[in-house]
């Protein structure tokens, strides 16, 4: 071979590992319009980018922005965290227009899960998102964990499982890929992987019987996508987190419960993953592993990120960290979900769901509230809103809360936030005399919460309480409402019971 053939196919074969490097990346911006180096790299073989709320102001300016990526690359894997309820980037500034999981489960129709993720999907599509990293299949098994709680379908193993194949259906029907997370099942946990390393110490038996089953349900719903979870699980692999397993990601996911499609890692950036092995190394281990696609940008969303990484993934194959053939397999699983996508665009179905409609969400949110106890209309009330620190997951730019929602309804409506720290004594100096609505989310997991909680109703026992949480409390107050989420639509169902309209 002359020393230009050597050139030329050396030259290949660096192409061939970047454009695959790159292939693999699930990367995010900033801005609401697509930046130059963004472009440039789906030129180059970039296959995905996730979307955040940073970058949606609105339906028709993410259309734009879509639109201009998909210019770059037809088939381009625009992903979003949209989980409806809590969870929301397309709705991040106004509250979403859906419930989330738990609000579902709590209705137990999956005729209605399904057709309410239908209906985000149709939205998501129309605004030329194909990708959505939902549902959350966990079983929230642990009523104390800090991450999950209204994003889960339930406690309840087989609701959850349910549940989980109906929103893949509904979601998929609308041409829109499901990623079902947090394999191996993030439900029983008490730290939020955003900020260390959880752990699960449960037995084989327990994880069968109970965190695989919704990912089982999942995976013959059809799936397109898994998320795994950095989450440390002893039973199964003693030394390494999901993400970065083998054992779990091969083993597991891949030969015993034969899922066959792309499986996506949650986000690298999180401290469980970049504070201890780092995103570099976190990710080859990850490929390594079997993960065909790297989820990073949630707080990293700049060209200097993509290159290190794909510099990182490049050097892992040429050092033998990183089998040249895994890289190239999970980059063809990447573009063969992105020939899905354009093919599943093409062949949605327009319109609304057969039985739902725009107002769907809304309807769904009524029929997830329960109520305990009774009070005629109030008139002119104080709405207190016990605010504990939102989770990384949510974020905190969504507003939350009844009380706007309560001020359209009945007039002479007025509200304060009160922060961890705050006492009964705080809520009613700032009420007076009016008959107080206290809204407050999770209130089992926050001492602080429960502690003002009953001395207020103690002290006025005509008081509302409205939980927007998990509703693992005991029920007190005059009326007693569970919304099974904090989303707009929840809000504004239970302000409707209050208002008595």
């Amino acid at each position: 071979m002359t020393v230009l053939a050597h050139r030329t196919a050396a030259s290949s074969s660096d192409d061939r590992l970047n454009r695959d490097a790159l292939a693999v990346l699930q990367p995010g911006f900033e801005g609401t319009t697509a930046p130059a180096w963004l472009l440039r790299r789906i030129g180059e073989g970039l296959t995905a980018v996730g979307l955040f709320g940073r970058n949606i102001d609105s339906p028709e300016q993410l259309t734009a922005l879509t639109a201009r990526l998909r210019a770059e690359r037809d088939d381009v894997l625009v992903a979003i965290d949209e989980e409806g309820g809590d969870v929301t980037r397309l709705e991040v500034r106004g509250g979403s227009s859906f419930p989330g999981n738990l609000a579902l489960g709590a209705v137990d129709d999956t005729a209605l899960t399904r057709d309410v993720a239908r209906e985000l999907g149709r939205r998501l599509a129309e605004c030329g998102v194909n990708l959505n990293w939902a549902p959350s299949a966990d079983v929230n098994s642990n009523p104390d964990n800090p991450v999950i709680g209204v994003r889960s379908f339930g406690a309840d193993t087989h609701l959850a499982a349910r549940h989980t194949a109906a929103y893949v259906e509904g979601l998929q029907a609308a041409g829109v890929a499901a990623c079902t997370k947090h394999f191996p099942g993030h439900g029983d946990t008490n730290v939020d992987s955003h900020h260390a390393l959880p752990r699960i110490d449960v037995d084989l038996d327990t994880l069968q019987a109970r965190e695989l089953v919704p990912f089982k349900a999942a995976i013959g719903a059809g799936s397109k996508a898994v998320m795994s979870a950095h989450i440390l699980v002893p039973a199964l692999d003693p030394t390494r987190p999901a993400t970065l397993s083998p054992q779990i990601l091969t083993g597991l996911l891949r030969k015993e419960l034969g899922y066959e499609g792309l499986i996506v890692t949650d986000g690298m950036e999180m401290n469980a993953i970049a504070g201890t092995y780092g995103i570099e190394r976190g990710s080859v281990l990850a490929l390594a592993a079997g993960a065909d696609a790297i989820c990073v940008g949630g707080g990293l969303a700049d060209e200097a990120t993509v290159l290190r990484l794909r510099d990182a993934l490049v050097a892992a194959v040429r050092e033998g960290a990183l089998p040249e053939e895994r890289l190239a397999d999970a980059a063809a699983r990447v573009r063969a979900l992105a020939a899905w996508t354009r093919q599943a665009r093409a062949a949605a179905a327009p319109g609304a769901p057969e039985g739902g409609a725009p107002g769907i969400g809304l309807a769904a949110a009524r029929r997830a509230v329960v109520v305990s106890g009774s009070a005629g209309p109030v008139s002119a009330p104080y709405v207190a809103t016990l605010a504990p620190v939102a989770n990384i997951a949510v974020g905190d730019e969504t507003p939350w809360g009844l009380a706007g929602e309560l001020a359209a309804l009945v007039p002479g409506t007025s509200s304060g936030v009160f922060a961890e720290g705050a006492t009964a004594a705080d809520v009613l100096a700032a009420a007076g005399e009016r008959t107080v609505v206290l809204v407050v989310r999770d209130a089992h997991r926050h001492p602080w919460m429960t502690a003002a909680l009953d001395a207020l109703v103690a002290v006025r026992p005509d008081t509302v309480v409205v939980e927007m949480g998990v509703p693992r409390a005991e029920p007190r107050g005059a009326l007693y409402l569970a919304t099974h989420g904090a989303s707009r639509v929840c809000g504004r169902a239970a302000a409707e019971l209050i208002a008595g309209v």
